[in-house]
């Protein structure tokens, strides 16, 4: 088990401060409300789980958004996010199977539905004060047209024992990384 946690702390930590550099030094950034995440980072009592939602345009938008983040948080294994993942394309091997289980990646099959093993183990975490993100979309976004929402996020919150706090982002521009 420690080995494990190692080896997520590692790979959450440096994918994290890459994030930071590529979007804080390659590129520009602006932000507009960040305090309110960061202090439902910091703030939120341990019980109250997390929930963020995002557009997504880019393959990129799954990491390179927490690059908003001070490396405080991307370091610290117990403030990062769990986060929703295609099994069809993030654990199509076992070694970018390891390398997203350890970035605390949660696999979904897209069409599976809510009730599916991915989302039960998304509660677990909501349930034990954790943070969880998800792209209702549930798919990279390249025309960035209106689409369905998924309705995962409502039985996220549904079924968490305490209300947790609930956080919409909308981002532009990770398209332009890749699109």
């Amino acid at each position: 088990f420690k080995y494990h946690l190692l080896k997520s702390t590692l790979t959450v930590s440096v994918v994290g401060l890459f994030a930071k550099f590529w979007t804080n030094v390659a590129n520009s950034l602006k932000v507009y409300n960040r305090n309110i995440l960061i202090s439902a980072l910091e703030s939120r009592p341990t019980s109250v789980p997390l929930i963020t939602v995002t557009n997504h345009h880019s393959c990129m938008d799954e990491p390179l958004l927490w690059g908003i983040l001070d490396a405080r948080h991307l370091v610290n294994q117990c403030l990062m996010r769990w986060a929703l993942a295609a099994h069809n394309l993030c654990f199509t091997s076992k070694t970018l199977s390891h390398f997203f289980a350890f970035g605390k990646s949660i696999p979904v099959n897209r069409g599976a539905g809510v009730y599916q093993e991915g989302m039960n183990f998304a509660i677990d975490r909501l349930n034990e004060g954790h943070w969880v993100h998800l792209y209702p979309e549930g798919k990279v976004n390249e025309d960035k047209r209106d689409m369905r929402y998924k309705w995962g996020v409502g039985r996220l919150i549904a079924e968490c024992n305490v209300t947790p706090v609930v956080i919409p982002i909308y981002h532009l521009g990770m398209d332009s990384i890749l699109p």
